[in-house]
Parts: structure tokens; C-alpha cells; sequence
């Protein structure tokens, strides 16, 4: 990945803290938003599969990505509001992640 994707949780995060402030409730608020996309990448998925028959398909694999994307994003910028740098926690856990998909060593 290049800057542009840090740059911009950093700029969404400095963006939140000017019209919001940094308070603790702020941050849960941040925090708690990562639920609020997680029940938007559902009903994407709802909606998708057609899972509501008074609707129907409604939604399209894009319209998931789009949502799943939001939820990513807006990770970020909570990690970000913790004061802590969003890429280097991302990479931490990169690494952790690949670590449990290796072999084991004979």
C-alpha cells in the first residue's frame, strides 16, 4: 500500500478531532462506529443473497467490497485515534497473521 491510504486515516482522524474533539466519549463513539459498518456490510450481504423476500436482491458482491471496505477504513481511523500509528499496528498484525500460516519447522 501506498501513503495515500495512511495519509488519509490520518487526515480523517485530525478531520474528527477538529469538529469533534478527542475525548474519551469521542473515542468510544469511533470505536463503536466500526459496529455501525459491520451491520452495513450485513445488510449488503442481506441484500445481496436476496435473504428478504419483500425486497429481494438488492445489492450487488461490489456493494459488499464497498461496505467490507468502509469497515477497514474505518479501523483505521480508530487506531489512528488511539494515538497509535494505524500502519505499523496493521503490519503487527500482518505479521502475527503469517506467522500462524507457516509450516511448522521440522
Amino acid at each position: 500500500m501506498d501513503e495515500t491510504i495512511w495519509d488519509a486515516a490520518r487526515a480523517a482522524r485530525a478531520w474528527l478531532d477538529a469538529a469533534n474533539g478527542t475525548g474519551q466519549a469521542e473515542l468510544t463513539c469511533r470505536i463503536l462506529k466500526l459496529s455501525e459498518e459491520a451491520g452495513e456490510v450485513a445488510g449488503a450481504w442481506i441484500g445481496m443473497v436476496g435473504q428478504n423476500p419483500r425486497k429481494g436482491v438488492t445489492h450487488t458482491r461490489e456493494d459488499v467490497a464497498a461496505e467490507l471496505a468502509d469497515v477497514a477504513f474505518t479501523a483505521l481511523v480508530a487506531i489512528e485515534s488511539l494515538g497509535l500509528d494505524a500502519r505499523t499496528v496493521l503490519d503487527e498484525c500482518v505479521t502475527k497473521v503469517r506467522t500462524r500460516l507457516l509450516p511448522p519447522s521440522p
